[in-house]
C-alpha cells in the first residue's frame, strides 16, 4: 500500500505537466507534422516523454530512498531524453544516436555498475558467465531496447501499451523479492495511464492530443533495460535472464524482423518504412484500435507465459528454446502474411 500514494501523485503531475507542456512545445516548435509515413490530423505536441520524465524525477526524489544508482538513473534518463528531444526537434543522424546511446549506457556500466554478467542456464548443463563480455552485451543491450521502443511506435497507444505491459510486470516480478526498485516501474505505469489517456483521448475526446516523441520511446527503452539488467543481477536474482525475452517479446521480435528485412533488402537496418506488425495488421483491415488490442494482447500472452514459466520454475534452456521457436514463427508469419490471410480469407 506505500506505492499507492507516490502512483497517484505520479499520475496527477503527468497530467499537469501535460498541461503546462503543450503551449510550450506549440512555442518551440516541437510538435509532429504529418507526412507520408505520419497519417495524422494537425500538429501533435512531442510532450509524453517529457512529461513522464518530469513526474517521475519530482515523484522518486521525494518518496525514494537516496542511492547513488537511483541518481546515476536519473542522470543517464535525462540525458537520453534530451537525445530524444533533440531528435523530434532536428531528427538526428542515426550515427550520433547510436554513438550518443553507447555513451549513455557506459555511463550506466562505468558509473552505477550494472551490467549484465550471465545468461544463465540457457544451454542446459551449465550457467552461461559473462566476465567482461557482459560489458558489451550491456551495451548491444542498452542499444536494442532504446531502438526497440522506438521503432514500435508507429499508431497511437502502441508504445504506451507494450511499455506499461513490461513495467507491470517488472514490479510484480521485482516485488516479489522485495527490491526497493519496484517502485520505479510502479510510477511508470502511473505515468503512462495518465499519458495514454492524453494520447488516446479516452476517456474524453476534448482531451488534448500528445504523442511520446522519440524522446519517450527512448527514455522508456533504456529504464526498461536498466530494470532488466538489475533484476538478473545476482544481488537481486528477481527473475532469470531468459525471461527478460518474454518481457519484451513483441519490440524485440519486431526490431529484429525488421532490420532483418532491410538488410535482406539490401537497405540499412535503420532506415524508415511501413512494414511494422502495426502496419501490417493495418494492410489486412483493421482499424488502428483493433491492431492496438490485438497487439498488446500478444504482448500481454507473451509476459505472461514468461512470469508463468519463471513462478512454475520451468528450466531456463526450454524457456530459451521455446523463445527461439516463437521468434521462428514469428518471423515466417510476418514473411507470409498475405499468402496467411488469403488461406484465411477462403
Amino acid at each position: 500500500m506505500e506505492s499507492v500514494l507516490p502512483a497517484f501523485i505520479t499520475f496527477i503531475l503527468t497530467c499537469t505537466a501535460v498541461q503546462f507542456l503543450k503551449p510550450l512545445a506549440q512555442f518551440v516548435g516541437l510538435v509532429d507534422i504529418p507526412n507520408d509515413r505520419k497519417q495524422h490530423q494537425g500538429e501533435v505536441p512531442l510532450i509524453g516523454g517529457l512529461a513522464i520524465y518530469l513526474s517521475i524525477l519530482l515523484v522518486s526524489s521525494t518518496f525514494f530512498e537516496y542511492s547513488r544508482e537511483l541518481n546515476i538513473y536519473l542522470i543517464s534518463a535525462a540525458l537520453i531524453l534530451f537525445l530524444g528531444i533533440l531528435d523530434d526537434k532536428y531528427d538526428l543522424s542515426v550515427r550520433l544516436r547510436v554513438v550518443s546511446q553507447v555513451i549513455i549506457a557506459s555511463l550506466m556500466i562505468f558509473g552505477a555498475e550494472i551490467y549484465l554478467s550471465s545468461l544463465g542456464h540457457i544451454v542446459y548443463f551449465f550457467e552461461l558467465k559473462l566476465s567482461f563480455m557482459g560489458i558489451f552485451l550491456t551495451v548491444i543491450a542498452v542499444i536494442a531496447a532504446i531502438n526497440a521502443f522506438n521503432m514500435v511506435d508507429g499508431i497511437d497507444g502502441l508504445a504506451g501499451c507494450l511499455s506499461l505491459i513490461t513495467f507491470a510486470s517488472l514490479a510484480f516480478l521485482l516485488h516479489r523479492i522485495d527490491s526497493p526498485w519496484f517502485m520505479l516501474p510502479v510510477l511508470y505505469v502511473s505515468a503512462l495511464l495518465a499519458y495514454l489517456m492524453f494520447n488516446l483521448r479516452w476517456p474524453s475526446s476534448k482531451l488534448y492530443k500528445i504523442f511520446m516523441g522519440d524522446a519517450g520511446s527512448m527514455l522508456i527503452g533504456l529504464t526498461v533495460v536498466w530494470l532488466l539488467v538489475i533484476g538478473t543481477s545476482a544481488d537481486n536474482n528477481a527473475f532469470n535472464p531468459v525471461t527478460a525475452l518474454y518481457l519484451i517479446a513483441i519490440p524485440l521480435m519486431d526490431m529484429a524482423a525488421i532490420m532483418y528485412r532491410r538488410v535482406k533488402k539490401g537497405h540499412s537496418p535503420f532506415t524508415a518504412d511501413r512494414d511494422h506488425l502495426h502496419h501490417i495488421f493495418e494492410r489486412a483491415g483493421y482499424s488502428r484500435r483493433q491492431t492496438l488490442v490485438r497487439i498488446s494482447f500478444l504482448s500481454l500472452l507473451l509476459a505472461a507465459i514468461g512470469i508463468s514459466s519463471e513462478l512454475l520454475n520451468v528450466p531456463e534452456w526450454i524457456m530459451f528454446v521455446g523463445f527461439i521457436a516463437i521468434f521462428t514463427a514469428y518471423s515466417w508469419a510476418l514473411s507470409h502474411v498475405w499468402q496467411i490471410l488469403t488461406w484465411l480469407k477462403k
